[in-house]
């Protein structure tokens, strides 16, 4: 009776290691109740790369007792062994064939780039665009959204474009670590926040700063390249030979999941706004200069259309464009500005400024304010990752 009873224990024990080390290695690096709110990067970290030996674990201790069942065993306990192995097939294909990161979001299979001229993208869509060595692209964020990132290559420098919907925040980052090419896959999330898993090491790197956060790599950063959001149509009056990424058809169905995320009208706790201000799913700008970091409520750019403000000694201008989705950040130096009769003016001059941060008319025509990298994220990822930021007060409310 009790070597029966310890028999059992053994399937008990080895059930769990084997049920719960397949799914605690998916838990904690996927958006499931609790898992993204937990400090929990390092636990994920080893399950996720030693789940062979959790497999074998189990797999040992249950290798006596399940052949015991099966040559002396019952009918019944056949079934049931039979019972608990097709369960932990069917768990074991979910786990690593179908909820892995690089499983649901797969890369595209052709990247085709056209001109204005032969571009079927609507312009209103939002692209994130970058600008490298004369040469422009844009990247639509519907499209890269699906994907999590793109790998490309402009003016001469290879590029990864990178985009996190639960974040609603864009990166492009120079693909190379220790001065070397690198490849990088999806492999999760941490904190609502994309990861990729380098191929040469297997670190984790998060998509919001380009950090290695666990891993043999941790600490390193990959080098950014400025990037800015706005609609298609800005960005070509901006760049007018600029190249668009065009949607891989093969990703149709994917890609119309997202018709509605540039407006921030998803059905979706992870990807819908909240309208209200400083909510978690709150829109907001945020900018980095140093080690000091601001926010600006995106109801409060809407409301202005201009923010005057300083970061780190840094005058900051921020500025909405008449379309109200793409905006700019530009060093200001000593000036002030204002919206004014639908344009951009200095108060100090009254002189009129374009939207690439250059004055076109007046005392300072021919002027060029320096660009302010900014991005436009979610409340609750922005103070995430930058904990002592400040949020910015309008100077009407002050």
């Amino acid at each position: 009776m009790m070597k029966r009873i310890v028999l059992y224990l053994l399937i008990i024990l080895g059930v769990l290691v084997l049920f719960g080390s397949e799914i605690a290695s998916i838990y904690y690096i996927m958006p499931f109740p609790g898992s993204q709110r937990e400090e929990s990067i390092e636990l994920a970290y080893f399950l996720f790369n030693q789940i062979q030996y959790f497999r074998l674990v189990g797999l040992v201790l249950m290798a006596y007792p399940i052949y015991g069942l099966v040559i002396k065993g019952t009918t019944t306990q056949r079934v049931l062994f039979v019972g608990l192995t097709l369960l932990y097939l069917m768990v074991f294909y979910q786990v690593n064939y179908r909820m892995r990161a690089d499983a649901m979001f797969k890369q595209p299979r052709t990247i085709t780039f056209l001109n204005d001229d032969q571009n079927k993208l609507d312009k209103k869509k939002l692209v994130l665009g970058v600008f490298v060595n004369d040469q422009a692209k844009a990247y639509p964020i519907e499209v890269i959204g699906y994907h999590h990132q793109v790998r490309d290559t402009i003016g001469g420098e290879p590029i990864m474009i990178t985009y996190c919907t639960v974040c609603r925040t864009g990166r492009a980052f120079k693909p190379v670590v220790n001065g070397e090419p690198e490849n990088f896959r999806l492999v999760g999330m941490d904190h609502f926040n994309a990861m990729f898993e380098d191929s040469r090491t297997k670190s984790w790197w998060r998509q919001a700063n380009g950090e290695a956060i666990v891993g043999s790599l941790k600490g390193t950063t990959l080098e950014e390249i400025p990037a800015e959001q706005m609609s298609l149509q800005a960005w070509i009056k901006l760049h007018p030979n600029t190249l668009i990424l065009q949607p891989d058809s093969i990703f149709k169905d994917a890609y119309a999941v997202l018709d509605n995320y540039d407006e921030g009208t998803m059905e979706s706790s992870l990807e819908g706004r909240d309208s209200l201000s400083w909510q978690e799913k709150s829109w907001v700008v945020g900018i980095q200069v140093g080690q000091q970091s601001k926010a600006y409520d995106w109801n409060d750019l809407l409301s202005t259309r201009v923010i005057n403000d300083v970061v780190a000694n840094t005058p900051i201008l921020l500025t909405l464009e008449t379309d109200s989705v793409s905006f700019h950040a530009w060093n200001r130096d000593t000036l002030r500005f204002e919206w004014q009769d639908n344009l951009l003016k200095d108060i100090q001059t009254k002189s009129t400024w374009n939207w690439q941060g250059t004055c076109t008319e007046g005392a300072l025509q021919g002027s060029q304010l320096k660009y302010v990298q900014a991005y436009q994220e979610f409340w609750h990822s922005w103070q995430t990752f930058h904990p002592k930021n400040e949020k910015y007060v309008l100077e009407t409310m002050k």
